[in-house]
C-alpha cells in the first residue's frame, strides 16, 4: 500500500513512524523534517516540499505517486479543504472535510453545536463582532474572570485568560478590541467565563460512526516551569497507565467521551464528513466537565503519546476509518504511561532571534529508550540540526510501566541535547498533585444573570 502524510510537525513525524512500518510512505512537507525523511526512505517512498495548505498541490502529488490512502492531521490543511480535493479525485483519505473540520476552525459554530448537544458542558459565552459590543459583553460577566478567544485557528497561541495572561477585565477589553481590529471586517471574538479546573484532552479516533477512546492526555501549554510565561502549542504531554489522569474521576472521562460521541453524531447528521481524530479539550471540575475546544485532528504533542503506545498496524486502522469499518479492537495500545517532552529554541513563543544550530545524537537517544520526533528543524549532517522559524524543534517520547520511570528516561535524553530549552516539570508528581487540588476546590460555574 502507498500512503501519504501531509505536513511536517512532530505530530506528522509520529504518524509517519507508524505508517512506514506497514506501507510505502510518501510525504508532502513544508520543510524537510528529518524524522519524516528517514521513514520515507526506509519504506521505499518519496517526498516533496510544497504548500501543504494548497489542495491542488496536495492532490497533484497524490496523483503522481498513485497514493492509496492519505492522512491529513493538521489544522490549516483541513481548513483549506485538502481532504475535499483528495476525495474529489478518488484518493481515499483520513481526516474530515472542510465542513467537518469547521468544529475546529470556527469556534462560534463549535459553541453553537455544543449548546445543542451538550449544554451542560458549555461555558457561558458572548460573541462580539465590533468594538462597541465589547463593553456590554464584559459587563455581562460581572466580577467573573473571563477568557478571550479569536473565532478562528490560533495554533494554540491566540487564547488569553484573566490571571495568566490578562491582568483584569480592562485588559480583556483591550485584547478583544485588538483582535477585532487585527482581523478586519467579519472578525468574531468569543468572550467566555473562566472555568476553574484542570485541563485534559482525549484523542478520539472515529470513522464517523464508531468512536474509539484512548487514555486521557495532559499537555503543558505554557512556556516555562510552573505554567509561567506565554501560552504555547504545548511543551510536553503525558498519559498514565489507566484511562484517567490522577486529577480526574471515572465520571469526568465518561462524560467527556459521551460529549465527543454526540458531537461526531451531529456532524454526520448534518452531512459533514468526519473521519480521523477529534482531539477534544476539557476542564475537569468539581461539578463535572466543561468543554474548552474541539480540534479536528490529533493534538501536537498528544499524537506522539498515542503513537508511542500503539502496537498495531496503523495503515490498516486508517483503512478502516476511511471505509467506515472501524471496530473496538482496532486501537491496540500498551497499558503503560507515556511522556513527551518538546525541546524548543530559546526564542520559542518569544521575540524571534534564530535560527539556532544544535547537536542531537539520535541513535544514542533511541538506544536509551526514547523516540525522536523532529518538528521545526532540518538536518545539516553529522548530528547537527538547525531550527526552522520559531516553533518547537524536536520532541522526545517514551513509554514505561510508570510515569516516573518514563520521566527519568526522557529527562536523561533531553540533557544530552545542547542549545535547546525544555520544561523541567513535565511529568512531575508535585505538579500533578496541584492539579488534583485545583479540581477538588473548583467552585460551581457562575449562572447567567
Amino acid at each position: 500500500m502507498r500512503t501519504l502524510i501531509v505536513g511536517h510537525g512532530g505530530r506528522e513525524s509520529a504518524l509517519a513512524f507508524r505508517m512506514a512500518e506497514h506501507s510505502e510512505l510518501h510525504a508532502l512537507m513544508g520543510h524537510e523534517n528529518p524524522t519524516i525523511v528517514r521513514h520515507v526512505a526506509g519504506s521505499g517512498g518519496s517526498y516533496a516540499t510544497g504548500d501543504v495548505c494548497d489542495p491542488e498541490v496536495v492532490a497533484a502529488f497524490a496523483r503522481a505517486k498513485e497514493i492509496d490512502l492519505a492522512m491529513v492531521s493538521a489544522d490549516e490543511p483541513l481548513q483549506a479543504g485538502v481532504v475535499d480535493a483528495l476525495l474529489a479525485q478518488g484518493t481515499r483519505a483520513v481526516g474530515p472535510t472542510r465542513a467537518g473540520a469547521e468544529i475546529e476552525w470556527n469556534k462560534v459554530f463549535a459553541r453553537s453545536l455544543l449548546s445543542e448537544v451538550a449544554p451542560e458542558a458549555a461555558p457561558l459565552v458572548r460573541v462580539v463582532t465590533a468594538a462597541h459590543e465589547v463593553d456590554e459583553a464584559i459587563e455581562f460577566f460581572g466580577s467573573t474572570p473571563v477568557a478571550v478567544k479569536p473565532a478562528g485557528l490560533t495554533g494554540g497561541k491566540g487564547v488569553k485568560v484573566m490571571g495568566p495572561h490578562l491582568a483584569d477585565h480592562e485588559a480583556a477589553r483591550e485584547y478583544a478590541r485588538n483582535l477585532l481590529a487585527r482581523g478586519g471586517s467579519g472578525e468574531r471574538v468569543l468572550i467566555e467565563e473562566k472555568i476553574i479546573g484542570a485541563e485534559f484532552t482525549i484523542q478520539a479516533i472515529s470513522d464517523g460512526r464508531t468512536v474509539l477512546f484512548p487514555p486521557a492526555t495532559y499537555d503543558y501549554p505554557y512556556r516555562y516551569d510552573g505554567d509561567e510565561g506565554p501560552g504555547t502549542g504545548g511543551m510536553g504531554s503525558l498519559s498514565v497507565e489507566g484511562s484517567i489522569l490522577p486529577f480526574m474521576t471515572a465520571r469526568h472521562y465518561a462524560e467527556a467521551c459521551s460529549i465527543i460521541e454526540r458531537v461526531i453524531e451531529r456532524l454526520g447528521s448534518e452531512g459533514r464528513r468526519f473521519t480521523g481524530v477529534m482531539n477534544s479539550g476539557f476542564f475537569a471540575t468539581a461539578d463535572g466537565v466543561k468543554v474548552i475546544e474541539f480540534n479536528a485532528r490529533f493534538g501536537d504533542p498528544e499524537c506522539m503519546n498515542i503513537m508511542s503506545l500503539f502496537s498495531g498496524n496503523w495503515p490498516e486502522v486508517m483503512e478502516r476509518m476511511s471505509s467506515g469499518n472501524l471496530s473496538e479492537g482496532d486501537l491496540s495500545l500498551a497499558q503503560e504511561a507515556s511522556l513527551v517532552l518538546y525541546l524548543v529554541s530559546p526564542d520559542y513563543a518569544l521575540r524571534a532571534g534564530g535560527p539556532y544550530e544544535f547537536s542531537l545524537h539520535e541513535e544514542r537517544i533511541r538506544d536509551a529508550g526514547c523516540h525522536v520526533f523532529f518538528a521545526s528543524a532540518v538536518d545539516l549532517g553529522e548530528d547537527v540540526y538547525r531550527t526552522v522559524g520559531t516553533s518547537r524543534a524536536v520532541a522526545l517520547a517514551t513509554t514505561a510501566p510508570t510515569l516516573q520511570s518514563a520521566r527519568e528516561r526522557v529527562v536523561h535524553c533531553a540533557a544530552s541535547v545542547d542549545v535547546l530549552e525544555w520544561r523541567r516539570d513535565v511529568g512531575d508528581d508535585g505538579y500533578l498533585n496541584g492539579l488534583s487540588e485545583l479540581v477538588a476546590g473548583a467552585p460551581a460555574p457562575v449562572e447567567a444573570a
